[in-house]
């Protein structure tokens, strides 16, 4: 007799307090054409239970270049509930539902969820990043499990910046940052490739895919920019 199998229990009782509290914002529900259908706590979303039902939710990747033409990246806390330790692009979040936050005209209220962020996790003060300097490429649309209770269900909004900003992590988001060519970069990647060091999963397809033909085109972003397609990776 097979005994019955049950989805793990979230018991959020041995995670970090701060990154706890955060599970109760509540983020953007979409269907898979990115159109908004509702809202639920960022810990519903995340859960694989209900991942594996269809949920869905609106995310953003921001990737920060400097004027030296180099890219931030920032390696998670290990209080991360998903993808701790994990190197990955200069910030990864979600908008958020409220009205601020929900405009979807130019994709501002991405762009004001990216600086919000921004600030949060990086220290970079608002005035130095403003949602008008921030340049909306495209979407793509993933799903990844970080373990056995958690994971990624997201349609990502890819965001380029370039400018130098003062920085001042916040050491329960970020262990660790720093700034990147891309020879480097591609030293990281390889790395990551035989597991000496984790990368997340986003940052993995963006990297393996566009990245790099939009680093090189950090002038001319603008024949990059695709609004109507939607990525499925």
């Amino acid at each position: 007799m097979c005994a019955a199998i049950t989805m793990p229990e979230a018991n959020t009782d041995h995670l970090d307090e701060q990154q706890v509290q955060l599970l109760a914002e509540m983020c953007i529900l979409i269907d898979e054409n990115d159109n908004k259908i509702g809202e639920d706590t960022k810990k519903n979303c995340h859960l694989n239970e209900n991942i594996d039902k269809g949920l869905l939710h609106r995310a953003f990747s921001v990737f920060l270049f400097n004027t030296e033409n180099k890219l931030l990246l920032q390696q998670r806390s290990n209080a991360k509930i998903t993808f701790p330790d994990c190197f990955t692009n200069t910030c990864c979040s979600h908008p958020l539902s409220h009205p601020l936050e929900l405009e979807e005209n130019a994709a501002m209220g991405v762009r004001r969820a990216a600086q919000r962020r921004l600030k949060a996790e990086l220290g970079i003060p608002m005035e130095q990043v403003t949602p008008e300097e921030i340049a909306y490429l495209t979407r793509i649309h993933y799903k990844a499990k970080s373990d056995g209770i958690w994971g990624e269900h997201e349609i990502d909004y890819i965001l380029f910046v370039q400018k130098d900003v003062t920085l001042s992590p916040d050491p329960n988001e970020i262990q660790s940052y720093c700034y990147v060519t891309q020879k480097e970069l591609k030293q990281l990647l390889d790395k990551a490739s035989k597991n000496e060091i984790k990368i997340t999963p986003w940052f993995k397809l963006i990297a393996e895919t566009f990245l790099f033909t939009w680093w090189d085109n950090l002038s001319n972003l603008n024949k990059c920019v695709d609004h109507e397609k939607i990525h499925r990776m």
